[in-house]
């Protein structure tokens, strides 16, 4: 009984201490203008998409209906596609000159699809910056310029403006609003955006804007070739020959819907977490700190701890001002909180476990 009362009041305090580091975060995230002036030079915006035909469609309308970018290209990197997605490209093309296919044969040895496809979109870009945008993204039509508008005012050389997440299933509305949640409870912003530290670092690769001299000077996508999560590795590559970025709020500039329901999200998430902390014994620490952060007092709670029921509550707290923040669902999700931390960490779980099977896959390749 001392034990869990121990734990008890360390989770409860650690809930406190990251909820309020969160409301900090939330007041001093970065927000794009909204009206933005015009893009002086040229922008180059690059879509990896496989088997894409069903989301591709409004999210080409979209990048061809941007405002205050005078001089911007749409490449579209088909990953050797099963579906339509060549066709659809070849659609928008031929209506619009803005638009280029190129066709891709698939990942070269060494290389995951996305990196290859990435690396093949940025070889044919001309811009001076480069704008990747996942094909389930769809952007308000001031977002490219606003996005990069944040890039030149701030001095940054990566910008990730965060999606507005949408998520219709219970798996979604449990899981993804966690994404947005790490990141303003755990991470230092502004101090992430210089710091070379690789844990020091937030990234989404839905709609990542880099500055074109600085990525090639990082390598691009050949530095991260084989990264799961080459979004975070492309900052972290950046970083590391001196250039500075992080997330801001994109809640007014884009929404994505990542996954359709419980199947895809797993698949989805195992493919990746297990890469999300670096090692099996990080991740594990990492998993261990949520439990008693986030399980622990919800438990105690039920029990009848006060002390318990404090830490609940900073949890909801801290949920439900990120949803607020970031456009996401507050009431009634904020209080389903500990069952989301609960199915983060199922999840983190099985991630390792096929990882050690070898049994990742996603889009049909192994990883």
């Amino acid at each position: 009984m001392r034990g869990w009362r121990a734990l008890t009041w360390a989770g409860s305090a650690s809930a406190v201490a990251l909820t309020a580091h969160s409301l900090l975060n939330a007041r001093g995230l970065r927000v794009p203008v909204l009206d933005p002036p015009p893009v002086p030079g040229r922008v180059s915006v690059l879509v990896p998409a496989r088997d894409e035909e069903e989301d591709l469609p409004a999210c080409l309308a979209s990048l061809l209906d941007q405002v205050e970018v005078p001089d911007h290209e749409v490449v579209v990197v088909d990953d050797a596609s099963s579906d339509r997605t060549a066709e659809v490209v070849e659609s928008f093309a031929a209506t619009d000159p803005r638009v280029r296919l190129v066709r891709s044969a698939g990942p070269r040895p060494g290389w995951l699809g996305k990196t290859s496809a990435c690396d093949e979109a940025a070889r044919h870009a001309t811009g001076e910056v480069l704008v990747f945008v996942d094909a389930d993204v769809v952007l308000a039509p001031h977002a490219v310029a606003s996005a990069v508008d944040l890039l030149r005012r701030t001095g940054l050389d990566v910008v990730c403006p965060y999606p507005r997440q949408l998520a219709l299933t219970w798996s979604e509305r449990l899981v993804q609003p966690l994404l947005q949640w790490s990141w303003l409870t755990t991470l230092p912003l502004r101090r992430a955006e210089v710091s070379p530290r690789p844990s020091l670092a937030a990234a989404n690769g839905q709609f990542l804007v880099v500055d074109a001299a600085t990525y090639r000077r990082a390598g691009g996508h050949a530095a991260v070739r084989g990264e799961v999560l080459d979004d975070l590795a492309l900052l972290r590559a950046v970083k590391a020959v001196g250039g500075r970025g992080g997330v801001a709020d994109g809640t007014a500039l884009a929404t994505c819907r990542m996954y359709g329901g419980w199947g895809d999200l797993r698949d989805g998430y195992t493919k990746s977490l297990w890469a999300a902390f670096g090692s099996a014994p990080a991740a594990a620490a990492v998993g261990a700190g949520l439990a008693v952060t986030y399980l622990v007092p919800p438990v105690a709670a039920l029990a009848g701890s006060p002390v318990g029921a404090v830490g609940y509550l900073a949890g909801v707290v801290g949920r439900y001002a990120a949803a607020e923040r970031t456009g996401g669902r507050s009431v009634p999700d904020a209080f389903w909180h500990p069952a989301s931390v609960a199915l983060l960490l199922g999840l983190l779980g099985d991630s390792w476990r096929r990882r050690r099977r070898g049994g990742l896959v996603w889009k049909g390749r192994s990883l």
